[in-house]
């Protein structure tokens, strides 16, 4: 039996900019209101809530649906949810669809708020909540990792060109170096900050011991697992949280004229596709449940790039298996017993 849908009294929409919201709502049986705007700092979230209370209905009794806009959506959800509404997060892509759906032409703050004010009456989206304590710790270390990472990249390129002139000048190719190996020490530094903050979490640090037992996946690819998916719980099902990361194909096909090849085109998370992508390179070689499949592919004629989505999809089934599961990879299973 599934649970009932509950009767919100207000639907509000709200659009997300860097320094201001468009706000509109709507009440069951009534035409959506004008919009109107509010700053994106902590007074104008005030201004916002005394506004919903002046409409005479209950924090709980508000649906407020917003997308997620870039960063800029967090300070707003979570103090819209530290005052007691109920607050959706929903895809843009979700939202763009459904004004297409009401066959809007024009665009504005203005429109998009009340479009969203819309959306949340109709369709009532599942509400956002708000992840632990280290999801926070981890994905802030993640996203420094990385940018430290392109910065190194960067640095060793330009240390690789100099080496190639025929003067070098030594203070210019001590100071890339210097630059190079504090980064190295950061990135480390770093590292070492995510296992300690692994450990205060029990789910969390279950999950990613269980992860690491599957060959590929080291404790990058584990943290971008269990930030980007919240340890896996965004997503109910193994096929969805596929298409979450953007490797399931998709197909395009009307009638005998319209065909497209399946493809996986470019939605979904970009860094959990990207992890899982790399990890493959790994499992591919120390993996021989995931190298006996990408060979497999290979040998069937399938271009290189195919394969290894195919394998960063089968990788992430396994991904979810251990942790839904709660056992550690096991490499033989599924397979048939050896005569003795």
């Amino acid at each position: 039996m599934s649970s009932a849908v509950p009767q919100y009294q207000l639907f509000v929409g709200i659009d997300i900019s860097a320094k201001t919201a468009a706000v509109a709502w709507l009440s069951p049986g009534k035409k959506v209101t004008a919009a109107f705007t509010v700053e994106q700092i902590y007074p104008g979230f005030a201004q916002l809530r005394d506004k919903l209370v002046a409409t005479g209905h209950q924090p709980a009794e508000v649906l407020v649906v917003m997308e997620a806009t870039g960063c800029y959506w967090v300070g707003m959800v979570t103090t819209l949810v530290a005052f007691g509404f109920r607050v959706s997060v929903v895809n843009p892509a979700q939202a763009h669809y459904f004004a297409k759906a009401l066959l809007k032409r024009s665009k504005t703050d203005a429109i998009d708020a009340q479009t969203l004010a819309k959306l949340a009456s109709l369709l009532n989206p599942e509400l956002w909540v708000p992840p632990p304590a280290v999801y926070h710790q981890l994905q802030q270390r993640l996203t420094q990792r990385e940018g430290l990472i392109s910065v190194r990249t960067q640095l060793r390129n330009q240390l690789h060109a100099l080496q190639h002139h025929p003067v070098v000048i030594e203070a210019v190719q001590s100071r890339l170096e210097t630059l190079i190996n504090t980064l190295n020490k950061q990135v480390e530094q770093i590292e070492s900050e995510m296992v300690e903050v692994l450990t205060t979490n029990e789910e969390w640090q279950t999950s990613a011991q269980l992860l690491q037992t599957i060959k590929g996946i080291g404790l990058i690819t584990t943290v971008s697992l269990l930030v980007t998916t919240l340890n896996f719980t965004t997503s109910k099902t193994v096929e969805s949280l596929t298409a979450y990361a953007g490797l399931a194909p998709t197909l395009y096909q009307s009638g005998s004229s319209v065909w497209h090849k399946p493809a996986i085109g470019h939605t979904g998370k970009a860094r959990l596709r990207a992890a899982l992508y790399l990890a493959t390179l790994s499992a591919a070689q120390s993996n021989p449940m995931i190298k006996a499949f990408y060979d497999r592919l290979r040998e069937a004629g399938k271009p290189m790039k195919v394969a290894r989505c195919a394998a960063a999809r089968k990788l992430l089934h396994l991904a979810w298996a251990v942790v839904k599961k709660g056992q550690p990879f096991d490499p033989d299973y599924g397979k048939e017993p050896q005569p003795t």
